[in-house]
């Protein structure tokens, strides 16, 4: 009697311990005990780490600051379980992103990574506390940028362009020939005053031009002057005062020389942080190319 001759139940002990006694299958059994051993003795693969996303609570407590601080409310659980699922979804796009280098030769993603740098930088910069007397030697390096601005007290005579043309400049310094006296009439009528009181640099532009303030400030009080154009024409000027720049007392501005300090230490901190990572590196810059070459320059049409 063989095998075959049995009942199919007395049959099938016997086939499963032939399965049994099969060194492939007891390779298989060992091999899996092995990795299930090594897996609890070294934890989870950086593959299996790179997959893995965990908002703590500090996450959790962010993303309900960022939703109070824009509808004045906490969210509702609802409204919670939508965030965290648009953060989730943001973090794995993100990851795929990195993934397949989209990153990578990116002007957008390039500038705000660098501009994320500069405020690195900044943080740092804003860190310093300056040494006793510092803000003061530095202040007495830069009064002239805190001095009130000079002023200018003076009167003109205007030659106005539209109306004379090309001989405006000319009729000017005739007229200017023949004034005797600061209270001198002539010209043309102007739409603006024909004196003005203690104007500075700004509030002369603004009426006649950056042009004829710059001029203005430079010439010399107590005599007629011009001409200086205008955009309107050519005045001659008589200047009855001009006051220079005021430089202030340390202690009435104090706070902002502080702040300014602060700000020039930020920018030479920053720049000398740049430069000490710039050396690291070496900056390789084509030639450039010339706009016509023998090529471009060739007319036979080969």
């Amino acid at each position: 009697m063989n095998d075959s001759d049995l009942p199919s139940t007395l049959a099938r002990p016997t086939t499963i311990g032939h399965w049994l006694r099969e060194p492939l299958l007891h390779f298989l059994i060992a091999g899996f005990a092995l990795f299930v051993i090594y897996g609890g003795l070294h934890g989870p693969s950086e593959e299996d780490k790179a997959q893995r996303i965990e908002l703590s609570t500090d996450d959790l407590r962010r993303i309900e600051f960022a939703w109070q601080a824009r509808w004045q409310r906490p969210p509702t659980a609802a409204e919670l379980r939508g965030l965290i699922d648009e953060h989730v979804k943001e973090e794995i796009l993100y990851r795929e992103a990195l993934t397949l280098g989209l990153e990578k030769d990116d002007t957008i993603i390039r500038r705000r990574l660098a501009q994320k740098m500069d405020f690195l930088a900044e943080d740092v910069a804003a860190l310093r506390e300056p040494a006793p007397g510092e803000v003061e030697a530095w202040f007495a390096k830069h009064r002239e940028r805190f001095a009130a601005p000079p002023l200018a007290t003076f009167r003109h005579i205007f030659f106005a362009a539209d109306k004379r043309g090309a001989r405006a400049e000319a009729e000017a310094r005739k007229e200017l020939a023949a004034l005797s006296g600061k209270h001198a009439q002539g010209g043309d009528a102007f739409m603006f005053r024909s004196g003005y009181a203690e104007m500075d640099p700004d509030e002369v532009a603004r009426i006649f031009g950056s042009k004829f303030a710059h001029s203005l400030f430079r010439e010399t009080p107590g005599a007629w002057r011009g001409p200086i154009e205008s955009g309107y024409g050519w005045h001659l000027v008589w200047i009855e005062a001009l006051t220079p720049l005021q430089p202030p007392a340390f202690e009435t501005v104090a706070e902002q020389a502080r702040a300014d300090w602060q700000s020039a230490q930020r920018a030479e901190m920053k720049r000398a942080a740049f430069e000490a990572v710039k050396a690291r590196y070496q900056v390789v810059v084509a030639e450039p190319t010339p706009a016509s070459g023998p090529v471009a320059a060739r007319t036979d049409g080969r």
